[in-house]
């Protein structure tokens, strides 16, 4: 075990074989050296600093059906909400005075957000805020449509895959989705020019050890600027309420892996993670991520985003809790950096410094 971690650590690959060994026999003596390695690998790229990104939840209707998702639109229980455009750039506003330098736009698909609609929210946050990143994070888009956000100023694009094995997307998924579709939006936005974000959920219903072999080789290929994962969790009000949730051991160890294969890459220590484990955020970021971000969100609306039951929304969650965020990292001798933190700058200073 402790040859294939120095082995991924140096050679920041293996095989699918080394890989399924290293996934089925991690015990936590090797957890704890993995760890250390993707801390090392993380804190060489970027120091002891922790990216910091305004969350903003623009809306939680979803025209999609997916097993797992508690704002899926089999949920009739759920009341619904979007931001209007003035309430977006309130939030910016807010997030902006506190020194935020990336918004993260989400919401489900939404058939009601048009590209017209959109587009003019993207523009606007441009006009008003012309040095922030806008990242979005809205699903499935054709590429027409990627292609007008972009234009309008958005620079990064998150769209996790969730699976790459097709059965096991099949499992999660109504037939109405497709994963062949999903895989064509993630290529069509690197193509486009988009910083471009995917990952899973670490402990998903019917997951295997193979299927995340699968995964892990996937992004191996594709390479993302962006790499989110983060725990299952269930929610009360899906097909899944009763399977239980990812693991924190489990997620530990995907996040050092994908470090460690993916040294510049953005990785957040999500939400998910924080509503796991009380500490879920700092063990994450011990384990080599490199990002956070707090909820922007009218506190009103928070936790009507609800993906998932008893979803951390306040507290070093919040942007209001930005003071509180900057004492936990400090615990483990971390601090907060406010920059935008762009992929393309990080990986280019490197090699300067190289």
């Amino acid at each position: 075990m402790k040859s294939l971690i120095e082995r991924l650590y140096k050679k920041q690959t293996l095989s699918s074989e080394e890989l399924h060994v290293l996934l089925e026999n991690c015990d936590d003596y090797h957890l704890n050296l993995i760890n250390k390695l993707a801390q090392t690998v993380a804190q060489t790229h970027f120091g002891k600093k922790i990216f910091v990104r305004g969350l903003i939840e623009i809306g939680n209707c979803c025209h999609n059906n997916c097993y797992y998702c508690g704002i899926r639109s089999g949920n009739k229980t759920l009341e619904r909400y979007r931001l209007s455009e003035e309430d977006i750039l309130d939030c910016c506003y807010n997030g902006y005075q506190s020194g935020f330098r990336t918004f993260v736009l989400q919401s489900g698909e939404d058939p009601f957000m048009t590209d017209e609609k959109i587009t003019a929210i993207v523009s606007a946050i441009r006009r008003n805020f012309p040095d922030v990143a806008i990242t979005l994070s809205l699903g499935e888009k054709e590429a027409g449509s990627y292609k007008k956000f972009y234009e309008a100023g958005a620079t990064r694009y998150l769209l996790r895959h969730e699976t790459y094995n097709q059965a096991h997307y099949n499992m999660l998924h109504p037939c109405s989705m497709s994963l062949k579709k999903r895989l064509e939006c993630l290529y069509e936005l690197k193509e486009i020019g988009y910083q471009t974000g995917t990952g899973i959920m670490v402990g998903s219903p019917f997951q295997t050890i193979t299927h995340l072999v699968e995964d892990i080789l996937f992004i191996k290929e594709f390479c993302p600027e962006m790499i989110g994962i983060g725990p299952f969790l269930p929610h009360h009000q899906t097909p899944f309420a009763d399977k239980p949730s990812g693991t924190l051991k489990q997620t530990l160890l995907l996040l050092s892996v994908f470090r460690l294969m993916h040294p510049y890459a953005l990785i957040p220590a999500t939400t998910a993670l924080a509503t796991l484990a009380a500490d879920g955020r700092k063990k994450g970021i011990l384990a080599g991520a490199n990002v956070v971000m707090p909820n922007l969100s009218p506190p009103v609306q928070r936790k009507k985003y609800e993906l998932y039951d008893h979803k951390a929304c306040t507290g070093a969650e919040a942007a209001e809790g930005l003071s509180l965020l900057e004492k936990e990292l400090q615990q483990i001798g971390y601090t907060i950096s406010k920059d935008r933190g762009d992929y393309n700058d990080l990986t280019r200073k490197q090699k300067n410094v190289s």
